[in-house]
């Protein structure tokens, strides 16, 4: 595997581009919106405008983007921490193996299903983010072993029963032996961030000597899902250790390598932040990632890489996360705890030395889904594409042509269904009538032959049928 990221590249990009033509931009804006990659230096261009009524031009072309590609919907999903055993010394992170002062712990298969319990009984998510340090004892077989535990889970609830449908991994790099034993167990995306594109402040932050000091075995580790047979694989970085322009280049390079690649890109992108972590050595960011920063990032990322999904977590605040609505993210979680167990323990209050970072949007999922409605924004929790095989280069070719926006809007309309009836209080469910009303009246607008067998599946549900999906 090569080394595709050029440090010294992605500066001259950088600098060249400044002060660019607004005549200029707004081509690349015109690509971006015929769901086309940039180039390198395309990106760069953007990262340089300052002009505000170009910026709304961007803004406006991303909402654009975003709906042609993943129509009028936001899903959710909740991450669940599983253990915070590492061996690794990252300066940055709470986890890091010289931290004495983060508790540690590992979920037993019991206690794995129980949070799987405790998600999908009291708030009803289908899609769950497992997490895990980087540790011998949580390897591929572990893994494999978790997301079957999930997977078995089944509640009941008021009109149905509920469980989770897609198991999604954020873990350590593997190799391809290990991955296609984790593919086995039914993984849904597999995510593993690069932390920082540039070298030098890679190896600042990652000692040598650990797994997470080999830079080129971390920014090839995709490389080794595809090969596996693993599709649908997510990026992202935790901007705020070196220049964010530098590392949003980084990250459009590492997609259009794993283009070049496989043809298939990545499934999503993250836009985490750095925050303080207990015990860490880093207490605050190197380099400064401000609000303002934050919100160009999802613009131009959602112009730079056009059919990706943009996660924005629950790091940030919510008034940060719902301007980003309005410009092109895809997913948001809810209800989130990050601490081990913490679904189903006692514990209400976050508490530093037991969680990686300290969480700012702390809504929970009926909450937040209450708040997208008032915006006329429906929460989809379909998993289906995942199941009936749409996934890899058949997802990349539905989500550029605008085609998988369909199927999304039909199946974001029936999992709303089960889940109002399943568990939102009559003040949400009333709430959010109007927007699933809206919903079917553009599917019976848009596809007229179709939307009677839309309407006998949505009748189902509405009398007790659950998990019914195009």
């Amino acid at each position: 595997m090569h080394d595709f990221i050029h440090d010294t590249a992605i500066e001259r990009d950088l600098i060249a581009t400044r002060a660019p033509d607004p005549a200029r931009v707004r081509e690349i804006i015109a690509k971006s919106l015929a769901i086309q990659t940039l180039e390198p230096e395309e990106t760069a261009v953007l990262l340089n405008v300052t002009d505000n009524c170009l910026r709304l031009e961007m803004e406006d072309a991303a909402l654009k983007i975003k709906r042609f590609v993943y129509d009028n919907r936001i899903v959710t999903f909740a991450p669940m921490y599983v253990s915070n055993l590492c061996v690794n010394r990252c300066k940055y992170c709470g986890f890091s193996a010289d931290n004495p002062r983060q508790k540690r712990r590992t979920l037993t298969i019991p206690e794995i299903k129980a949070e799987a319990e405790a998600m999908t009984g009291r708030d009803g998510h289908k899609r769950v983010m497992a997490v895990f340090g980087e540790s011998p004892s949580t390897g591929a077989a572990f893994i494999a072993e978790t997301l079957e535990a999930i997977y078995s889970v089944n509640v009941k609830t008021r009109r149905g029963h509920a469980n989770v449908r897609r198991v999604n991994v954020n873990a350590s790099p593997m190799s391809v032996d290990d991955l296609k034993i984790v593919r086995s167990a039914g993984i849904g995306t597999f995510q593993v961030f690069q932390e920082t594109y540039n070298h030098t402040a890679y190896a600042a932050m990652h000692p040598a000597g650990t797994p997470k000091g080999d830079y080129l075995g971390r920014l090839t580790c995709m490389h080794r899902a595809f090969d596996a047979g693993i599709d649908d694989v997510g990026l992202g970085v935790l901007f705020g250790l070196h220049d964010w322009k530098f590392e949003f280049a980084g990250l459009v390079a590492h997609a259009r390598e794993l283009e070049r690649y496989r043809g298939i890109g990545p499934h999503t992108i993250s836009v985490p932040r750095l925050h303080p972590a207990s015990g860490s050595a880093v207490s605050s960011a190197p380099n400064l990632f401000s609000d303002d920063d934050f919100l160009r990032a999802v613009t131009i990322l959602r112009l730079s890489v056009p059919y990706a999904g943009l996660i924005v977590t629950a790091r940030e605040s919510p008034a940060l996360r719902d301007r980003c609505v309005g410009l092109g993210i895809t997913q948001m979680d809810a209800s989130t705890r990050i601490e081990i167990g913490g679904y189903s323990g006692a514990q209400t209050e976050q508490e530093i030395d037991a969680q990686q970072f300290l969480l700012g949007d702390q809504r929970t999922l009926e909450q937040l889904i209450c708040d997208l409605a008032q915006r006329g924004i429906i929460t989809s929790f379909c998993t289906a594409g995942y199941r009936c095989g749409r996934t890899g280069g058949c997802i990349m070719d539905a989500l550029k042509t605008g085609k998988e926006g369909t199927f999304c809007k039909i199946n974001a309309v029936l999992t709303f269904r089960e889940w109002l009836d399943d568990f939102a209080s009559p003040e949400s469910v009333a709430l959010c009538e109007p927007v699933l009303a809206s919903e079917l009246a553009a599917i019976e607008q848009n596809l007229p032959k179709f939307y009677p067998q839309v309407l006998d599946r949505y009748n189902r549900i509405c009398a007790g049928e659950r998990d019914l999906y195009f």
